[in-house]
């Protein structure tokens, strides 16, 4: 009797050359979207390498560098002979990347504003504006 053994798919949107960012930084950001928004729990155990680069055809070294800088940035663990696994810190850590990230794009936004000749209460108010656009309050 042959046992077939299912494994569940995690769903991540397709990565390609022609994106910005490597293969493998294009994989980190994805798991980070999925781990910060919450879709991807504490405890929740990842694909194998393997697995996650027939799903993404990409190679099993892509996804292996993805993976070992997830886990230096603490978000995912590896557990020899178990598998690897969301971190149950993982979501606060993503949360705090993308706002460093966020912080860093708003000091480039500011400066390319300010070049362009804008003062502050202008920025302010292009900020204001770009808000509203995209439904922040």
């Amino acid at each position: 009797m042959e046992m077939v053994t299912e494994r569940k798919k995690l769903w991540l949107s397709p990565v390609s050359p022609a994106a910005k960012g490597t293969l493998y930084e294009q994989i980190v950001e994805r798991l980070k979207r999925e781990i910060g928004e919450g879709r991807l729990q504490p405890g929740t155990p990842l694909p194998s390498f393997r697995a996650l680069a027939e799903d993404l055809l990409v190679s099993v070294i892509t996804v292996k560098r993805a993976y070992e800088e997830l886990e230096r940035e603490g978000i995912i663990y590896r557990r020899q002979g178990l598998g690897t696994f969301v971190a149950e810190q993982g979501r606060d850590r993503t949360c705090e990347a993308k706002l460093e990230a966020a912080k860093e794009l708003l000091r480039q936004a500011f400066r390319e504003a300010t070049e362009a000749g804008l003062g502050g209460t202008e920025v302010l108010e292009l900020a204001r504006q770009i808000m509203k656009e995209n439904g922040i309050k």
